[in-house]
């Protein structure tokens, strides 16, 4: 797959206003290393006060919540997704949100764009972050 340039992205006052209004966040692709980026971003996240929700396909506990193997398994709302994932996954990933009907933020980490599921959660009433790190961002707008 080529790389792609994200065709859709919010702006940093947005992207501010998700930090604010979001309070569980789901992890899809928390690996259980610490040495790993996701666990890093899901430490801190965890940190300022989100709730956060692994979803990895082993592990029963990451830094100590609760893991599921998928979206779909999670049984309370959640606000956002935040994917760690390859671009060619994010698809899946986003129909499933898509199905759920409660997320209203998908944010694809740094390096992850994936244009068509982004314009899908668009028209599916979601806000869409592609290529940004939630840690770098939160850091910057909040210090």
């Amino acid at each position: 797959m080529e790389c792609e340039f994200p065709k859709i992205n919010e702006d940093l006052d947005t992207i501010k206003e998700i930090f604010q209004e979001t309070k569980t966040i789901a992890i899809v692709g928390l690996s259980p290393n610490p040495a790993k980026d996701s666990n890093r971003v899901a430490a801190y996240l965890q940190s300022v006060g989100y709730k956060i929700v692994p979803i990895y396909p082993k592990e029963d506990e990451i830094l100590g919540e609760k893991v599921y193997r998928s979206l779909e398994e999670v049984p309370f709302q959640i606000d956002m997704i935040d994917i760690f994932r390859k671009p060619a996954a994010v698809g899946p990933i986003v129909e499933a949100a898509i199905k759920r009907g409660d997320v209203k933020v998908v944010w694809m980490q740094k390096g992850i764009v994936n244009n068509e599921a982004a314009q899908r959660a668009k028209e599916a009433g979601m806000r869409v972050v592609q290529n940004r790190c939630t840690m770098v961002d939160h850091k910057m707008i909040f210090g």
